[in-house]
């Protein structure tokens, strides 16, 4: 009996369930009395065939004994109480899918620029979401950090955070500016939108319109500038080398699945070698201070261990998801790039031939790769005069690959031709495509630059 004198409720295992709902599920049956002067009576706890435990009524003593009217309403709530453990039991394990399912679809590996230090704090929230962060390596040693985040929780809200987030890394392979690949990212945002709209009525995701922002942020380690580009995010914090914060007032474009066609402005800001650049899905509530009082605090911390600090002080601060994404930005040495402006006739290629080959020379790259480059910087030079628009520049960088640039001030897209046995003209993009990793144009306000990439190889000595 209950040692407090009082009704007790037993729940019992699933196992004993089982054995007594063999013997009748549907109404109470006795079980031997605990105690000397004591009732007791036991319920199941089933749903649809399925025993989820058993619960034990008891009274004690010279209670007034259990009636039809109790049975009827033990019963009512057993029922009830099994309907809401499965209910549980459902969404617990719909939880933990989607909670798996956001994880893999989370970068495993973020990539590690040279000249960006990345760390990143990542708190799910008791209900989930759709928080997920970028790093893409572009080239000319640029960096894209990307903050996305897709309102809602479960299943449907992980699968759209994969589809944008596979999106935002095909556009981003087509070395697009920021407010392009926004608004191409919105473009993909608005069909999935649609797609959800047309579901039939009693879909759940029918009754759930889609909601994404999203912030990206390319960061120049040859010029020190990073454009940031936002829809629907707050502000990016900066914090400088000396610790000091600057204010980021980045204009505010649409959510990604905003009604309109608002346009997706973009920012440039200068960020000199030693700032932290910190982005967050939503506005972070710190208890008792704030967040760029933190990041000023810890300027000259390590990013990891400047995580931690953010993650105690919002240790109390757990009813939503919270995304930081933190980025110490590095300048890619001088002496690591080549800059070398060209004339628009035929005396450029020759002109930059020598170059490259007098750069190559004194970074000790070795002579297939010197060659390599020699041929490259020849082709993008002689396609610049041919169909460009002077001014022409010639960049080489120096980083963990070897990136050779043309740019002029045409608008003009290349593109590889299937040249004939006898034309004589027609495969220097080819040949490009053919000795290289990597290539592509990348288009600014001011014209384009066709690239080049391939590995360094090893150094003369």
């Amino acid at each position: 009996g209950s040692p407090f004198g009082c009704n007790d409720i037993r729940i019992i295992s699933p196992a004993v369930a089982r054995h007594r709902s063999d013997h009748g599920n549907d109404h109470l049956v006795n079980t031997p009395l605990p105690a000397a002067n004591c009732a007791a009576e036991s319920a199941p706890l089933a749903l649809r065939g399925e025993a989820l435990g058993v619960v034990s009524f008891y009274r004690y003593r010279d209670e007034v004994p259990f009636e039809e009217e109790d049975i009827a309403l033990a019963s009512d709530v057993c029922a009830h109480a099994a309907l809401c453990i499965e209910n549980a039991r459902r969404y617990t394990q719909e939880r933990t899918i989607a909670a798996t399912v956001k994880r893999r679809l989370l970068p495993q590996r973020p990539a590690t620029p040279s000249t960006v230090e990345i760390s990143h704090l990542h708190l799910p929230g008791p209900g989930g979401g759709g928080a997920w962060f970028d790093v893409i390596e572009l080239a000319g040693a640029r960096t894209a950090l990307i903050v996305g985040d897709v309102a809602g929780r479960g299943m449907a809200t992980a699968t759209t955070m994969g589809q944008l987030r596979t999106a935002l890394h095909s556009l981003a392979a087509l070395d697009l500016e920021p407010d392009e690949l926004m608004a191409r990212l919105s473009d993909t945002a608005a069909r999935l939108a649609a797609e959800r709209e047309a579901l039939p009525v009693g879909d759940p995701q029918h009754r759930e319109p889609l909601t994404a922002g999203c912030l990206i942020a390319v960061y120049d380690s040859v010029d020190q500038e990073c454009v940031i580009v936002r829809a629907g995010l707050p502000e990016p914090f900066a914090v400088l080398p000396d610790g000091s914060s600057v204010p980021l007032s980045i204009p505010a474009g649409p959510a990604l699945v905003g009604t309109g066609s608002a346009p997706f402005p973009a920012t440039t800001v200068t960020l000199p070698a030693g700032s932290t650049l910190a982005i967050c899905n939503e506005g972070i509530p710190v208890p008792s201070t704030s967040l760029d009082s933190l990041l000023e605090e810890g300027a000259a911390q390590p990013l990891a261990d400047l995580c931690d600090t953010i993650a105690y002080a919002l240790r109390d601060s757990n009813s939503k998801e919270q995304l930081v994404l933190l980025a110490r930005t590095k300048a890619l040495p001088a002496e690591q790039v080549l800059t070398c402006p060209l004339p628009a006739d035929p005396e450029a290629a020759p002109l930059a031939r020598a170059a490259v080959r007098d750069q190559l020379e004194s970074w000790e790259i070795d002579e297939e790769a010197a060659f390599t480059t020699e041929l490259v910087a020849s082709e993008l030079v002689g396609n610049a005069v041919r169909y460009g628009t002077p001014p022409i520049r010639l960049r080489l960088i120096l980083d963990r690959l070897l990136t050779c640039e043309v740019s002029d001030t045409a608008s003009s897209a290349p593109h590889v031709k299937h040249a004939r046995t006898i034309d004589e003209t027609g495969r220097g993009l080819f040949i490009i495509a053919t000795v290289t990793d990597h290539w592509g144009t990348h288009y600014t306000a001011q014209g384009k630059t066709v690239w080049a990439q391939q590995p360094i190889g090893a150094t003369k000595h």
